[in-house]
């Protein structure tokens, strides 16, 4: 049960983190601040200047806390350098690859179809872990959880405005990025599963959000410096010091569930984070909840809960 309220906890703070992101780009009426937002254009390049940022906060920030969360992390760091210890090296350098290529992916596919087709077709990603997950560790998934993970998918579905889904054109290079997203982010868990058996997720984290900090910074070499000038930095510098927060807290939960419960428990209740960003956006930016969205967020409730009360002892799943 412990492992299944950090996972659910760990999409509180992603869900967040997606409200923020959405801020940023558009103008929204934040609850008690009035309307706040759109501080940059929703382009390719922004993107990932608010990722960059993001991890530029979420880096150092967790070197400053990660000693009271795992106060071995600078000695298993330096330990990395070890021959005997190149797996873990690589599984953690993969891990930061990984993790740049579903948000990137993500990022490029939300520039070219609506947000919602590409968040509902990266939220497909509990299936591409179970199956990664009984193909590398051997662990079938029961007819319980096809079917707890068929509701999620459904329910995920569901929320999504339908103005979001109405798509009356486009290229289909944006389906194909949304998949290949969730499809990313689904071998970043079951690295992450594996990497365990090695290394401490707290460094695992740590050594992602660097790796990642790293390839975004790469991305935004030959951006015009007039455009960057020309940004409103004070609200961008306070967005991003937020997400580098709670960037931070959810995959250091996630990740520790992961360890728990295993990724395809893990990457289950991880797909109610569509859901539960619905609800947020409503109580937080006012968005307008409809009967069908407040059924799809009741469905994916109902199973998040039905996977989380099945009992299965302390032993991690995978």
């Amino acid at each position: 049960m412990l492992g299944y309220l950090i996972v659910l906890s760990s999409s509180l703070f992603f869900c967040i983190q997606n409200v923020v992101v959405r801020v940023l780009f558009t103008e929204q009426p934040v609850i008690g601040l009035g309307m706040i937002g759109g501080y940059v254009p929703p382009t390719l390049g922004n993107s990932f200047l608010l990722l960059f940022l993001r991890m530029l906060l979420a880096v150092p920030l967790m070197a400053a806390l990660s000693k009271g969360l795992h106060p071995k992390i600078w000695t298993d760091l330096w330990h990395l350098g070890h021959p005997t210890q190149r797996r873990a090296l690589f599984h953690s350098l993969v891990g930061g690859g990984l993790m740049f290529a579903y948000l990137a992916l993500l990022y490029l596919a939300v520039g070219l179809v609506p947000t919602g087709i590409a968040m509902t077709l990266f939220f497909t990603f509990p299936v591409f872990t179970a199956l990664f997950s009984w193909g590398l560790f051997g662990s079938q998934p029961s007819f319980f959880h096809w079917g707890i993970m068929t509701c999620v998918i459904v329910g995920s579905v569901m929320t999504v405005p339908p103005s979001d889904l109405t798509w009356s054109g486009g290229s289909t290079w944006g389906l194909v990025m949304g998949v290949a997203s969730g499809v990313a982010y689904a071998l970043y868990t079951v690295n992450a599963q594996k990497a365990f058996e090695m290394i401490h997720p707290v460094l695992f984290t740590w050594m992602s959000f660097a790796v990642t900090l790293a390839l975004a910074g790469l991305c935004l070499v030959g951006n015009h410096p007039e455009e960057m000038a020309s940004l409103e930095w004070g609200p961008l510098w306070i967005g991003s010091l937020l997400s580098g927060l709670v960037t931070f807290g959810g995959h250091v939960l996630y990740n520790s569930g992961i360890r728990l419960v295993g990724a395809t428990a893990a990457a289950m209740v991880g797909a109610s984070n569509l859901a539960f960003t619905v609800v947020l956006a409503w109580f937080m930016i006012q968005e307008t909840l409809g009967p069908v969205q407040v059924l799809g967020v009741i469905l994916v409730t109902v199973s998040v809960a039905a996977l989380s009360g099945e009992r299965r002892g302390n032993a991690p799943t995978e």
